[in-house]
């Protein structure tokens, strides 16, 4: 493949990567849990917030019911992601910013996340085989999560 080549090809399968993460987000919006899972494969590892320490691939009851405790929509909006892709495999990192309205909290939730996801291609898809998100917490010996940092 020419330089001009590898490059478009780069290009285009950075397109798509961050396509990827447009759905989820917008999956997460529309409390789609079926939306959100097709982004992952059956086995993918996922370290994420909630116990227990990993999951393999997404369970869509589990992730339906955590979606149901939002009143409205749900955002998980990627932000300054890098991606690096070799041939059918992509590692990316950066940010996630959670927030909506959970049910019995007067407040609004929004904060920033670490991300690490790595994707394979599966014919013409990109799918997630590893995810691990998480979330500082002060050191200062009151293991507080640190909710106020942004990117």
């Amino acid at each position: 493949m020419s330089t001009s080549a590898a490059a478009s090809q780069n290009s285009k399968d950075e397109t798509d990567i961050r396509a990827v993460f447009a759905a989820i987000h917008e999956a997460h919006r529309n409390k789609d849990a079926a939306a959100i899972a097709q982004h992952y494969t059956r086995d993918a590892a996922v370290f994420d917030l909630a116990p227990p320490l990993t999951h393999s691939g997404i369970d869509l009851r589990e992730k339906q019911a955590w979606l149901e405790t939002w009143d409205g929509p749900v955002d998980k909006e990627p932000g300054d992601f890098k991606i690096m892709v070799s041939g059918d495999s992509a590692f990316c990192h950066g940010f996630y910013r959670l927030g909506g309205k959970k049910k019995g909290v007067s407040e609004p939730i929004r904060f920033w996340m670490r991300a690490t996801v790595g994707l394979l291609r599966e014919g013409d898809a990109w799918k997630i085989v590893h995810e691990h998100e998480s979330v500082p917490f002060y050191m200062d010996g009151s293991m507080r999560p640190a909710f106020d940092l942004k990117p």
